[in-house]
């Protein structure tokens, strides 16, 4: 397969599925709407990490936020093979978004009494919608043998978070990490199962700039969702002072550092790519892991941003530093394995930020929230300048070059 668009193997030979005409297929308008639903679920994660700010208040909004992601992420697969403006494929993106309303709603509960609702709804979203394309495509479809093992991963996982609804605590975050292990560690072994073989990534056919806009505009998302959240705090803020109006400048400008870094240096040549590779099924695997770590640290980085608007002249705990710190971290090491993908090496200016970002722990016990936001936002925004710089180099070399594409 030499092209994520016009490959040979691509099928064409059904209904539902989009056409391959060689052009970027556009992200219409069902896909669109349905991404509004993240945003709520997105909202709901970061004020679920704000509230149970520990160990254990990590971890549970850690699993929830990969079954998030999986589904949006899955779903985002099936809508890069199957044209979402057939009816068909309109009504499944509906019914996952009723779904996954619900799942959403439910997060806040998910860890106690709601824990049935939301495991009910993410299976139904998970394992419904792809046992409807397997229906779908039938015995004999080129993709059929995927879809049928990757049902049966779906369903595995399944069973582990039915098991993990009707037992508490410690139990539930057992057995839920093991649902969420088989729905994100299988694919990179190609869904294998026995009697049903195993998946290559070359046989994923997908359209590379479309599965790449999507991406992108998830992490719209969620940066947009961390705007809403400032807002939304400053908002609530009954004295405008200079402390607050500078808070505000802070979060704001660690986002825009944040979109910088992903938008400004990066997600063209990401495009270009993946549509040119000679394997676009692999490297759309890599974004699948990659974003998951990526758009972790944005929520992560919201939850300081709240921090900071509304308790500036707080001293840190050591949860408040971790958070501020390893929420902008989080994000320099998923932006790097990203750029890794992309450009095929990692970012010095992510890793210099990284290590930054470690080395202000130390100095959080003697400043206050607002001192530590503008301190992680200076380093965001350093790492933003420098590798703006370096990509212009590199871009104005590529253009010195004779083309080899």
């Amino acid at each position: 397969m030499t092209n994520s668009s016009t490959s040979t193997k691509s099928p064409d030979h059904h209904p539902l599925l989009r056409r391959r005409d060689g052009h970027h297929a556009r992200v219409t308008f069902e896909e669109l709407f349905f991404d509004l639903v993240y945003v709520f679920a997105v909202t709901q994660l970061s004020h679920e990490l704000l509230t149970n700010l520990n160990l254990t208040g990590v971890i549970e909004t850690l699993i929830l936020w990969f079954a998030v992601w999986l589904g949006w992420q899955y779903t985002c697969w099936v809508t890069n093979w199957f044209d979402p403006e057939t009816p068909r494929i309109r009504g499944l993106i509906f019914a996952i978004m009723l779904a996954g309303l619900l799942m959403a709603s439910a997060i806040p509960g998910a860890f106690g009494e709601r824990g049935w609702i939301f495991a009910l709804a993410y299976i139904a979203i998970q394992v419904g919608r792809t046992a409807y394309i397997v229906w779908e495509l039938g015995s004999d479809h080129p993709l059929a043998a995927n879809y049928r093992r990757m049902l049966g991963w779906l369903s595995i996982a399944g069973v582990f978070w039915i098991a993990g609804a009707f037992v508490q605590h410690e139990a539930r975050i057992a057995l839920w990490a093991v649902a969420i292990l088989c729905e994100y560690v299988s694919p990179m072994f190609g869904f294998p199962l026995p009697g049903l073989g195993r998946s290559k990534t070359s046989d994923w056919t997908i359209e590379g700039a479309h599965l790449a806009e999507r991406c992108q505009l998830f992490c719209i998302v969620a940066l947009g969702e961390t705007l809403l959240a400032s807002g939304a705090t400053m908002a609530r803020a009954e004295n405008w002072d200079v402390p607050i109006l500078s808070a505000l400048l802070a979060t704001f400008l660690g986002t825009l550092a944040m979109w910088w870094l992903y938008f400004g240096t990066s997600s063209k040549d990401a495009t270009n790519a993946i549509t040119h590779s000679d394997d676009p099924g692999r490297i759309g695997a890599y974004f699948h892991y990659v974003h998951a770590i990526l758009v972790g640290g944005v929520i992560a980085t919201a939850v300081g941003n709240d921090l900071v608007l509304a308790h500036p002249h707080d001293g840190l705990k050591l949860a408040y530093a971790l958070t501020l710190s390893g929420g902008p971290a989080l994000y320099l090491l998923g932006s790097a394995v990203y750029k890794k993908v992309v450009y095929g090496g990692l970012p010095a200016s992510h890793i210099a930020g990284v290590v930054a970002l470690l080395a202000l722990l130390p100095v959080a016990s003697f400043v206050d929230l607002l001192t530590m936001g503008w301190l992680t936002t200076i380093v965001m925004l350093a790492a933003g300048f420098w590798e703006g710089r370096l990509v212009r180099k590199r871009r104005e070399a590529a253009k010195s070059q004779p083309s080899t594409r």
